[in-house]
């Protein structure tokens, strides 16, 4: 469910016209709903209430802004982080260090410095190497690392391959074969504390199917490295469940997943943790778009937009779904191609899709834009950087201005031997 919705024949997010914020916002732009966010937050949360010992970190890389990261730390989420800028963000909106959980294959020394100096939670290590970087960092300045060893269970998530993460063939985690040889080795090591195991197969996940085939391995795991003497009072098992972008798609309620990892995992005596992005800010967000103009195609018209693969790449990086409506309908539908004005063939949104009828100066949205929206979005061709703004209710605010190309401009230099 989502606060995003038609009074009067206009489009609301919650109780605020969006012609209103495209009047003084200008376009494109995002609008998120604090009552979406809150809704779907709750949901998640309540549905591991069947689990005796859990803790949530909301994936800042799906929708890092510094309110939503605010809104969600008082609804009691941590974070899962994949940058230093992301560590960055969690701590300015408030999100305790202890709830941080530092992912990604690449992390710098200066990172995991950083995570050290903050006293985050934990470690997510992708590789053995970057475990014994790690410790040595940790013995070298003091610090005790509490670390989870990322397992890839050679796992086929059934999504799109550029967002699936637990095949053998992609890059993270370490070799399910090699794991509990690579644990013990890393427990060993002064100035760590391996304290569990993390997975995570991908994103966008219509199934628990696959979910369920990599916990059982991982519980599988699990057992095994205790056997060998080594402690496990972890398990993080990551997130993925994914979130409908067109009319008429199912996919698993917090419910059922929270159902199945109860059952699961029954007897595990661990701490589980999740790291939920998608299912919380999917459709909590919008991108309104102004038409340009309609031009004749061969076979269907194009509606042309001022929003842009700069502003929502999914689109054009996986052939992705967004619901495209007028903001004010008239009743009237068209089949229509629906691109934005950059100069590339692949800046397309959607080809001979029936949508409302629109004419130019005419205002729509892209439904399900509160994930991997904004986040995402680049200043390709100069173009400026789309701002946010959030919805409570009846008031709204503008959460991150639009970044112009001449404040861009500005950061640039030309150096003194080019300029004579």
């Amino acid at each position: 469910m989502d606060y995003f919705a038609y009074r009067d024949g206009v489009l609301h997010a919650e109780d605020v016209p969006l012609d209103q914020i495209a009047e003084e916002v200008g376009t494109p732009a995002y609008v998120y709903s604090r009552a979406t966010l809150v809704r779907h937050a709750r949901v998640f949360r309540e549905a591991l209430d069947v689990l005796p010992r859990r803790q949530i970190a909301f994936a800042v890389k799906s929708n890092p802004n510094l309110a939503v990261l605010k809104l969600l730390s008082s609804e009691g989420f941590g974070a899962d982080v994949v940058s230093g800028g992301e560590l960055e963000r969690a701590l300015a909106a408030g999100m305790s260090a202890e709830g941080i959980v530092f992912s990604g294959v690449g992390k710098t020394r200066a990172e995991m410095l950083r995570g050290l100096e903050a006293g985050i939670g934990q470690f997510n290590l992708e590789s053995e190497e970057e475990g014994v970087e790690l410790a040595a960092l940790a013995a070298g300045h003091g610090f005790t690392a509490r670390a989870a060893l990322r397992v890839n269970p050679d796992v086929d998530a059934g999504t799109h391959g550029k967002i699936s993460t637990g095949k053998a063939e992609n890059k993270f985690g370490v070799p399910y074969d090699l794991a509990a040889g690579i644990y013990a080795r890393l427990a060993a090591l002064p100035g760590m504390d391996m304290r569990g195991l993390a997975v995570h197969i991908g994103s966008q996940l219509a199934s628990l199917d696959p979910l369920e085939r990599a916990f059982l391995k991982m519980g599988e795991l699990m057992r095994a490295i205790r056997a060998q003497g080594d402690s496990v009072t972890h398990m993080d098992l990551g997130g993925g469940i994914g979130v409908p972008y067109k009319a008429g798609e199912v996919f698993p309620s917090p419910a059922e997943y929270g159902a199945m990892v109860a059952r699961v995992t029954a007897d595990w005596d661990v701490t589980l943790m999740f790291e939920p992005g998608r299912v919380i800010t999917g459709n909590s967000g919008v991108l309104i778009t102004r038409v340009i103009r309609v031009k004749p195609g061969v076979t269907s018209p194009f509606v042309i937009v001022d929003a842009a693969m700069n502003d929502l790449a999914r689109p054009a990086l996986y052939d992705a779904w967004h619901d495209f409506i007028a903001i004010r309908p008239s009743g009237e539908t068209i089949t229509a191609n629906i691109v934005g004005p950059i100069c590339e063939s692949s800046d397309t949104f959607a080809m001979g899709r029936a949508i409302d009828a629109v004419k130019p100066g005419d205002l729509a949205a892209f439904r399900t834009a509160g994930a991997y929206g904004a986040t995402m979005a680049n200043t390709y061709n100069s173009r400026p950087l789309v701002p946010e703004v959030m919805v409570d209710g009846d008031r709204w605010a503008i959460v991150a201005n639009r970044i112009d190309p001449a404040a861009i401009l500005a950061a640039e230099r030309v150096p003194d031997w080019l300029a004579e």
